[in-house]
C-alpha cells in the first residue's frame, strides 16, 4: 500500500484531487433543485443555438423571405409563431437571435471575467501604487453610469455582435475585480501563503499555485451571475437601437415589434416569445449562479 501511494507523482495527486473535487460539485449540484433546473434550461437553450441551421434556414431572416408571406400573422401550422410586420417567420428569428444573444452574454462575459481577474489579482497582492491605480480605476468604471457608456463606445467601435460583446465586456469587470480582489487579501494571509514566501517562492509562483486556485471558485460562480447581465446590456442596446442591424437578436426582434406597433394591434406572438426567452435565460442563469455560490461557500448553504 505504501509502495502504490509512494509511486503516485504530485502531479497525479492533484489531478485526483481535482477529480473529486468535480465529483463533489457535481453530486451537490444535481441535489440542487433550482441549480440543476437552470442547467438544463441553459443546456436546452444552447442546443437550440448549436442546432439553429438544422431548425431554419437562414435565408428566411432576409427581407425577401417574407414577400409572399402575410404581414403579422398569428401563430399557424405553417408560422408556428406567426410572422413580423414584412411576413418573415418569428421562429426562425427566435432560434437564429438565441445564436447571437448567447455569444454576446458568453463573450461578454469572458472579457469582463478576464480583465476583472486580473486587475483583483494585481491590486490584492501588489502593495503600493500599483494597487492605487488599478483601485482608481476600478472606481471610475463603478461610477461612471454603465448604459451610456456602453452606447458611446458602441456607437463609436461599431455594432457588430463581437464588438458589443467587447464593449459590455470592458464595461462591466469592475464589480468582478473588487470580488477577487477581497478575496486575493485574505488568501494572501494565510500560513501557507506565507510559508511559500518564506521558502524564496517569486510572486509569480504565489499567485498562479497558491492564490488563483484559492480564488477559482469565486471567479466561476461570479461569471455565472454576469452572462445574464450581459445578455440584457445586449437586448437593451438592441431595443434601442445600438445593436447590430444585420444580425438577428432578441433584443432587435423587440426593437421591430415595438416599432412595428406590435402592442397596439395585440400582436403578441411578435414581442412575447423573445421576453419570455430573456426572462427564462436569465432566471436560469441566475439560479445555477446561485447555485454555485451555495456549493462553493458553504457559510451561503443555510441561507
Amino acid at each position: 500500500m505504501s509502495d502504490s501511494v509512494a509511486s503516485i507523482s504530485p502531479r497525479g495527486m492533484t489531478w485526483a484531487r481535482r477529480k473529486r473535487a468535480l465529483a463533489r460539485v457535481w453530486r451537490e449540484l444535481r441535489n440542487d433543485r433550482s441549480g440543476f433546473s437552470g442547467l438544463l434550461i441553459l443546456l436546452g437553450f444552447g442546443l437550440v443555438a448549436l442546432c439553429a441551421p438544422l431548425i431554419a434556414d437562414r435565408s428566411l431572416l432576409l427581407a425577401a423571405a417574407g414577400r409572399n408571406n402575410p404581414d403579422l400573422a398569428g401563430p399557424s401550422a405553417k408560422f408556428l409563431l406567426g410572422t413580423d410586420d414584412i411576413g418573415r417567420d418569428i421562429l426562425a428569428q427566435l432560434v437564429w437571435g438565441s445564436r447571437v444573444s448567447l455569444f454576446i452574454g458568453i463573450f461578454a462575459t469572458v472579457v469582463a471575467v478576464l480583465i476583472g481577474s486580473l486587475v483583483g489579482l494585481v491590486a490584492g497582492y501588489v502593495k503600493g501604487k500599483v494597487a492605487t491605480v488599478l483601485l482608481a480605476i476600478d472606481n471610475f468604471f463603478l461610477v461612471v453610469p454603465f448604459l451610456p457608456l456602453a452606447i458611446v463606445l458602441a456607437v463609436i467601435l461599431g455594432r457588430s455582435p463581437v464588438t458589443l460583446a467587447l464593449v459590455i465586456g470592458f464595461t462591466s469587470w469592475a464589480g468582478s475585480a473588487r470580488l477577487v480582489r477581497a478575496q486575493v487579501l485574505s488568501l494572501s494571509e494565510r500560513g501557507y501563503v506565507e510559508r511559500a514566501r518564506a521558502l524564496g517562492a517569486n510572486s509569480r509562483h504565489v499567485i498562479l499555485r497558491h492564490i488563483l486556485p484559492g480564488v477559482a471558485p469565486l471567479i466561476i460562480a461570479n461569471a455565472t451571475l454576469i452572462v445574464p447581465g450581459a445578455i440584457l446590456t445586449e437586448s437593451t442596446l438592441s431595443f434601442l437601437g445600438f445593436g447590430d442591424r444585420l444580425s438577428p437578436s432578441w433584443g432587435k426582434l423587440l426593437d421591430g415589434a415595438q416599432s412595428s406597433g406590435s402592442i397596439t394591434l395585440n400582436a403578441w406572438w411578435y414581442y412575447l416569445p423573445p421576453g419570455l426567452c430573456i426572462i427564462t435565460v436569465v432566471l436560469a442563469f441566475t439560479l445555477f449562479g446561485r447555485a454555485l455560490e451555495r456549493i462553493f461557500d458553504p457559510r451561503l448553504a443555510g441561507r
